[in-house]
């Protein structure tokens, strides 16, 4: 009589192969997810110091810092902020400003002072629920993709 001996039969070796399919085929969307999410939240911290210098700046300068052409980040560099690293590589920002008379790099418009900073993602952040996203001097929240709130992206 021959003595068994210990090893997997190609059935179980199979039915865990097939599980561990099915859990990554789980779990990798979710974390992709998870990580889209966690950079829209660097880049929304991001805008809210954006928000604070341009405040700040408004004090001081009587005006609010504005990018000459959008994107260029000459609005950042008036605020004396650059985007940090991990922010950079997954948004692109830029920074509009209105006043009363064409001042700085702001474009004239009646009425009061305004600024509107906003996140573009970049292809590896691009999530068509909540695609670019804006912040303004009141304070208001907007984004541009297919979300059915804003609060589903802020």
């Amino acid at each position: 009589m021959r003595a068994k001996t210990g090893g997997f039969t190609l059935i179980e070796l199979m039915i865990t192969v097939a599980i561990v399919g099915i859990l990554a085929a789980v779990a990798y969307p979710a974390y992709t997810q998870h990580i889209v999410r966690a950079n829209r939240s660097a880049a929304q911290s991001f805008m809210y110091a954006v928000s604070n210098k341009q405040e700040q700046y408004m004090l001081d300068a009587r005006r609010y810092a504005g990018d000459a052409t959008a994107g260029d980040g000459a609005g950042l560099t008036a605020l004396s902020l650059s985007v940090p690293a991990e922010v950079s590589s997954k948004y692109d920002f830029a920074i509009a400003c209105t006043m009363p008379t064409a001042t700085g790099n702001c474009t004239a418009s009646a009425g009061v002072p305004t600024y509107t900073i906003t996140a573009t993602p970049k292809a590896t952040q691009s999530d068509a629920r909540c695609d670019a996203l804006t912040l303004n001097q009141s304070g208001a929240k907007t984004e541009a993709g297919t979300a059915s709130s804003v609060s589903e992206c802020w």
